[in-house]
């Protein structure tokens, strides 16, 4: 869970992208007529940008500075359109004296968002001022926040049975339902807001994301807003996630039983950072680890990176949460970290795709040493037992 958020204007019913049409015919669409302006202007005056090896292509170039398919940013348009329209921008023009488009509002923030580049930076890419990108951005910020969260849930019990499906094809872990793993959001803080509080182990300023996938690495569950000083394990017991688990209302589907009869409960795998719990699977350690152990051991981590997969894609995709934060307000923060990660699942959810250059080639959180947790739940060490002779054994049923 992360601090309070503000009351927000009663929902409308968003689209569901579902009925978007057939995914096949993503790959290539233009922009409504009339609403293209803004996009050709941009590409004539940033296409040809210096040391920038911009793509040729119009539809990959627009994918390059935008994240997104043209298809996929119209459906974000329909996702914010009413509110950007509903409330009029005033003193949001253009050089030309002009307002701005919906569509060039959603770019000027999607393009701050992608690229991480200073407001200045962006203003000057669109014709706008530093002004002009702020209130843009938040504006599309806060709309999103309310109008796409259908896109970041945790699945019903149709959609986990797939999952769990899916995880073990690959994986070889039964009952299995997602990858859990945290990062963190580098921030610069004005000199009264420096506490301690914010100041982690490496002496950066930071704020976590912690985030839960599945094996699409689409994030089913997040929780962010506090200190980047709190151990992992800190972390997981602050979040709403852990009181579900913990109190029998989440990864409390069917059980399976293992060929010795055992029962094998939901769970979801991380890395030793975590504590070993009845529902939360974590890596044996140490030396001389028996084959088996080894065994498990693999087959956990191949699962598991999928969550740090997820979390190089998010901060790839959306470099403003991997370059430093210059002086952020850390209310604000965790609503920014929401929106982009909302983007990256209706990417997923939309059919459409992140280049492939555009994730990390390292890790999500390079700089930080692993910590090892150390703790270890009775039930948690039986359930993993269980599982590392079932994956001995292989023979499951339900």
């Amino acid at each position: 869970m992360a601090p309070p958020k503000k009351s927000k204007k009663p929902k409308r019913k968003a689209k569901d992208p579902s009925k978007l049409g057939d995914r096949s015919n993503a790959a290539h669409v233009e922009l409504k007529a009339g609403d293209t302006e803004w996009w050709y202007t941009f590409w004539h005056k940033n296409g040809g940008s210096p040391g920038i090896a911009i793509p040729s292509d119009e539809d990959e170039a627009f994918k390059y500075f935008f994240r997104v398919s043209k298809k996929t940013f119209e459906y974000i348009c329909s996702l914010v359109r009413q509110d950007l329209v509903s409330r009029p921008p005033s003193g949001l023009i253009n050089i030309e004296g002009r307002l701005l488009s919906v569509e060039k509002q959603v770019a000027i923030a999607m393009r701050r968002l992608a690229s991480g580049e200073s407001q200045v930076s962006v203003g000057a890419a669109f014709g706008v001022g530093q002004s002009t990108v702020s209130q843009v951005t938040w504006r599309f910020i806060e709309s999103m926040e309310e109008r796409a969260r259908h896109h970041l849930r945790w699945p019903d019990a149709d959609r986990i049975e797939q999952i769990k499906t899916k995880l073990e094809t690959a994986f070889g872990l039964p009952n299995c339902c997602g990858a859990i793993d945290a990062t963190h959001i580098i921030m610069t803080l004005p000199a009264v807001e420096s506490s301690d509080d914010w100041c982690d182990q490496e002496s950066n300023y930071s704020m976590f994301l912690q985030g839960i996938v599945d094996h699409e690495l689409r994030f089913l569950d997040i929780v962010t807003g506090w200190p980047g000083s709190m151990t992992i394990s800190r972390l997981l017991k602050c979040s709403g996630f852990f009181k579900l688990c913990e109190s029998g209302r989440r990864l409390n589907g069917p059980i399976k039983m293992s060929s010795e009869k055992a029962e094998i409960r939901e769970f979801i795998v991380g890395d030793a950072t975590y504590p070993l719990l009845p529902w939360l699977m974590t890596p044996y350690e140490g030396k001389n680890l028996s084959s088996s152990m080894i065994g498990f051991n693999a087959k956990q981590k191949a699962a598991r990176l999928l969550a740090a997969r997820a979390l190089s894609q998010l901060k790839g995709g959306w470099r403003i949460l991997h370059k430093v934060m210059w002086r952020p307000d850390k209310h604000k923060l965790p609503s920014i970290i929401l929106v982009c990660c909302l983007l990256h699942n209706i990417i997923i959810d939309t059919g459409d795709e992140l280049n492939a250059d555009v994730a990390l080639s390292n890790h999500h959180d390079a700089g930080y040493k692993e910590q090892s947790s150390q703790q270890v739940d009775s039930q948690g060490k039986a359930m993993r037992e269980t599982l590392t002779r079932h994956l001995s054994h292989g023979d499951i049923s339900c």
